[in-house]
């Protein structure tokens, strides 16, 4: 009855996602997550042959200034002018078209803001330079996704305005298949998509689908229905039907949801016959159905069960883990944030300003100054051939983002009869982190707490081969002065930031804490401190990453690392054995990517 796109292949749901966008790209955009390689290029071919003939297809870099996205000024024309030319951006460019945004996790939040207002209204507004202008600007966006994870992805407004997500990244080149439809094929479904008509019940299911997998955006059912409208003309009909709207789901709302409904079992059905108060009415049943007969209930049921079955393996635990993560950023900020400096770092921006504060914008100086040139040229009584007239407010300076480096700063728990393996284990995974930390430029540091006390083992370090001496030599064994070992380590983390370095603290424990600050015994109360320096931590919004190393066997619900975990609002990693490599691979999976 319903077709969900469970039975064709992972490249097919791609192909299709491209032909829906590329039959109504206007005003809407797609995610393709994939790094450059041949699969990506085979399927932007498919979407170019989809498109209609002689639509402009423009690439957008992720560094694109106002310049070149709005428009502007033509220095070149103008100066041979001798009056202001304007220069069409690329939004105009682009109009009846499609952008292809490459390298999409990269691109700016104003560069996302101003293609955010061009997608919804249609113009491209250019008032800057002295100009007031204003072009048509219809178009669609591809977004390259080429991020590593969570930490890297395009911008929220763009994110939003997309109706379809495509993941690349599982799909070889055996996997790739030839076009089921010819460039023809799309001309006639483009003809035919005006006159595609759906029933008003559609767009009801769909919202109400789309708030049972909690899709928050009110955009998501109207993407969800114009690709319902697009398949429908790619199957060469012009009445939506049920098949079609599983399939826009499918597409459209799954790569969205938050949650799977609940109710999956033991809830009872939900009846499309009148309820007994209503029975009476003989209208009533007339308007719950619709045209084909069905009842509403029952194709909202057609349409959530194929968007559950096309949701993602692992979509919703990550949702969960990126839910906590935002949460938890908010208090203690981002561990290699992004600083602004004044010579080095990736271009941000263009600001009036003297060359002796930052670097000079030639190009931007020039376009500043060209308007006024003519005035100049009469009151100066220069002939116009010999020189480009600049003064000081004419200047225009860049501004360059410069992420901080991190220094990962290891605390660990060097008490107890198991000590030496767990030290065994950070000095491989401190080997592993110390490799990459060249071309980072970041740093590691090792407190180890014991007996009565926590010291600086390793000083912050790129050196490997001091590491090495360093860790040779560290004893273990005695109590567990975990407090000790926090209030160290927030003391390092406060000298980090003091030299404009991100730190990133690891906790590494069974979270047993049995000696106090000031030395004597006593679990309870040693316990009590060790959450207090825990909440001190997150206070001081320090990046925090708690692994547990305590046994399989004695871990459960109300673990006391997971206790310290949520004190210090940091990521709780359990390890079933805690090898340097799986060490490693946590403790970089929490660095900035």
């Amino acid at each position: 009855m319903s077709a969900t796109l469970a039975d064709v292949s992972t490249w097919r749901r791609a192909t299709l996602a491209a032909e829906v966008f590329a039959l109504d790209p206007r005003g809407v955009g797609i995610i393709v997550r994939s790094g450059p390689g041949p699969v990506r290029e085979a399927w932007l071919a498919h979407l170019r042959a989809a498109l209609a003939p002689g639509a402009p297809l423009k690439r957008v870099p992720a560094a694109i200034g106002d310049d070149r996205l709005l428009g502007g000024l033509d220095i070149a024309a103008t100066l041979k002018a001798g009056r202001p030319v304007p220069e069409t951006g690329v939004l105009a460019q682009a109009d009846r078209g499609v952008l292809i945004l490459a390298m999409a996790e990269r691109i700016a939040l104003g560069v996302a803001a101003r293609l955010a207002t061009a997608l919804d209204t249609g113009v491209a507004a250019l008032e800057r330079d002295g100009f007031a202008l204003q072009a048509a600007a219809r178009f669609g966006f591809v977004a390259l996704d080429e991020g590593r994870g969570e930490d890297e992805r395009p911008p929220g407004a763009l994110l939003e305005r997309c109706g379809c997500a495509v993941d690349l990244t599982e799909i070889g080149m055996r996997d790739i298949a030839p076009a089921e439809s010819s460039p023809a094929d799309f001309a006639r479904a483009r003809a035919r998509l005006g006159a595609v008509a759906a029933d008003p019940t559609l767009a009801e299911a769909l919202v109400r689908v789309a708030a049972e997998l909690g899709v928050a955006s009110l955009r998501a059912p109207l993407f969800a229905l114009r690709a319902a409208r697009a398949l429908c003309a790619l199957d060469g009909r012009t009445i939506v039907e049920d098949r079609d709207a599983a399939l826009a789901a499918s597409l459209t709302l799954a790569p969205r949801a938050t949650r799977i409904p609940a109710g999956e079992e033991g809830a009872e059905p939900r009846s499309a016959d009148p309820a007994p108060e209503t029975q009476s009415e003989p209208t009533r049943d007339a308007e719950d159905l619709d045209t084909r007969g069905q009842a509403p209930y029952e194709l909202e049921d057609i349409v959530l069960a194929a968007a559950k079955a096309a949701i993602p393996a692992g979509l919703l635990e990550q949702i969960g883990a990126r839910h906590i993560d935002r949460s938890r950023s908010a208090v203690e900020g981002t561990a290699g944030a992004a600083r602004i400096s004044a010579r080095r770092g990736e271009p941000i921006g263009i600001r009036p300003g003297s060359p002796r504060e930052a670097r000079l914008s030639l190009v931007s100086t020039l376009r500043a100054a060209a308007p006024w040139q003519p005035l100049r040229w009469r009151e100066s009584g220069y002939p116009r051939q010999r020189r480009v007239l600049v003064r000081p407010e004419d200047f225009r300076i860049v501004r360059y983002r410069q992420p901080r480096g991190t220094t990962t700063i290891f605390v660990i728990d060097a008490s107890g009869s198991a000590a030496m393996q767990r030290l065994a284990e950070v000095k491989g995974a401190i080997e592993l982190l110390l490799a990459d930390c060249y071309v980072r430029r970041d740093n590691v540091a090792v407190i180890a707490f014991r007996g009565h006390a926590a010291e600086i083992v390793l000083p912050p370090t790129r050196s490997t081969a001091r590491a090495r001496r360093r860790l040779a030599g560290l004893p273990g064994g005695g109590g567990t002065p975990l407090a000790n070992g926090l209030d160290a380590a927030a003391a390092l983390a406060d000298q980090v930031r003091r030299k404009g370095q991100s730190p990133l603290l690891v906790l590494m424990s069974d979270g047993r804490a049995n000696v106090c600050r000031d030395g004597t015994a006593g679990r309870a109360r040693a316990m009590e401190e060790a959450l207090d320096a825990g909440r001190r931590l997150s206070a001081a919004g320090v990046h925090s990453l708690a692994i547990d190393t305590s046994a399989p066997s004695r871990r459960d619900e109300t673990a006391p690392t997971q206790k310290l975990a949520a004190a210090m609002r940091a990521r709780y990693v359990r390890l079933p054995v805690a090898e340097a490599a799986l060490v490693n691979e946590a403790v970089r999976g929490a660095l900035p990517r």
